[in-house]
């Protein structure tokens, strides 16, 4: 068993790092930039009167740096050649992933809001895998240059992880010898709404609640005037561009239904093995990187007239995380390799309890070590000067999205258990 990353791999993360250093940083500098990654950041990224959204001055920035990724043949690396991409692994992604985490704050990887030189994109590989030809054609290359951007409502106040009982309704209706749907209902946390040109929108259209099949997924023009921003939900981390989203009397032809009608759950679930392996990377980097610093840190401070590190106070603890990312790296990367050697029917039949123990075991482990590390350097730690506080924040959010701890340990004790999986048990 060969546990050395492929030459061509690690050659690219020495490419990416070259590329953060000669363009990214020099950014970072530029205008004061780092206002949003020092203790300022929260104020200098939210726009607290303006509904507690990002400031536009931030995101774009954060446009620049992705326009200056893809020009450099970095942001559409995980994508097949056809979309300019460089046909990146799964094994790649968490492993540049975690580099780039591993890193710390900065313009390269800020997963506040999931943006970094290399990007995920899922739904170029949606509109390729579940679009009609006409779809595919009007939306993929405006996604990939900004012109089109889609946010996803899937969750509604009252329905988080059963969203099989949702509420959102569409029924046939005709309008102008036009066959179409007529949407009624309320989504929640449907990200980047603020600036989204379409709202990929889950309706049941028929069955009946607790039912998989009868729920279908819609493309909903933003500025359609039945569709209302009530509210941005303000979170533990700001700024936010979470909404809570009506839709009242909105119709769209039958052109707007995407993917199997009916099936449009499996739209949802697509992209969703990649999505968590490739998050429980970022939070190992990000758990590595309190870790290293809490190390470097307990080395240089010296109370009382001797390193901090001296003390198994500190080592004992600082031990067990580090045990913890050791052995976790290796299962990710393990799991990803695997999900590169199978379909994704046969990742979700076969792993998809390993993919769920990497993604809430690195979630958890990322907000420990950050816990730990503010522990470590005593109050300058709970400061906004240090980013612990910020990694905490932001990863403890990833305990509930993406299918929330519980639910993640739910899919392994199905596994476990055989209720699931290869070793499902025959009643």
């Amino acid at each position: 068993m060969d546990f050395n990353l492929p030459k061509e791999l690690t050659d690219y993360l020495s490419e990416l790092d070259t590329f953060i250093e000669n363009t990214i940083k020099p950014l970072e500098q530029t205008d004061d930039n780092i206002r949003f990654f020092d203790h300022r950041r929260e104020w200098a990224r939210t726009d607290f009167e303006g509904g507690g959204l990002p400031r536009k001055e931030w995101e774009a920035l954060l446009k620049e740096v992705r326009r200056l990724a893809d020009e450099a043949g970095h942001l559409r690396f995980p994508l097949p050649s056809e979309f300019g991409g460089q046909d990146g692994s799964n094994l790649a992604m968490t492993v540049i992933r975690e580099h780039l985490a591993a890193r710390g704050l900065g313009l390269h990887n800020d997963l506040q809001n999931e943006h970094s030189i290399v990007a995920n994109n899922p739904f170029v590989l949606l509109f390729r895998d579940f679009g009609t030809q006409d779809q595919y054609r009007e939306f993929v290359d405006r996604m990939l240059n900004e012109e089109y951007q889609l946010a996803f409502g899937l969750t509604e106040p009252e329905h988080g992880s059963d969203a099989t009982h949702m509420e959102t309704r569409a029924v046939p209706e005709q309008r102008d010898g036009i066959d179409g749907w007529l949407i009624n209902g309320e989504k929640m946390w449907t990200t980047g709404m603020h600036t989204a040109t379409h709202c990929v929108t889950f309706v049941r259209t028929s069955g009946k609640d607790g039912d998989a099949r009868g729920i279908t997924a819609l493309i909903v023009p933003s500025d359609d005037p039945g569709v209302k921003v009530e509210e941005y939900l303000w979170t533990f981390n700001m700024p936010t561009d979470h909404p809570r989203v009506s839709f009242t009397n909105v119709w769209v032809p039958d052109s707007a239904v995407f993917g199997p009608m009916d099936g449009g759950l499996a739209i949802a679930q697509h992209f969703v093995h990649e999505n968590r392996i490739r998050q429980a990377a970022s939070s190992l980097g990000a758990a590595d990187f309190c870790v290293r610093e809490s190390v470097k840190y307990a080395r240089q401070r010296k109370p009382f007239g001797q390193e901090l590190a001296k003390n198994q106070g500190i080592q004992f603890p600082m031990v067990e995380l580090a045990t913890q990312v050791e052995m976790l790296r290796l299962l990710i990367r393990k799991t990803a390799w695997e999900m590169d050697q199978m379909s994704k029917p046969e990742v979700a039949n076969q792993i998809s309890d390993k993919v769920a123990m990497c993604n809430y075991w690195a979630n958890r482990l990322c907000c420990e070590a950050a816990d730990q590390a503010m522990q470590v350097h005593g109050g300058i730690g709970y400061s906004r000067h240090k980013p612990f506080e910020h990694i905490y924040r932001h990863h403890r959010r990833y305990r509930i999205t993406e299918g929330s701890e519980e639910i993640q340990k739910r899919k392994v004790g199905a596994f476990l258990f055989g209720y699931l999986g290869p070793n499902k048990w025959k009643e």
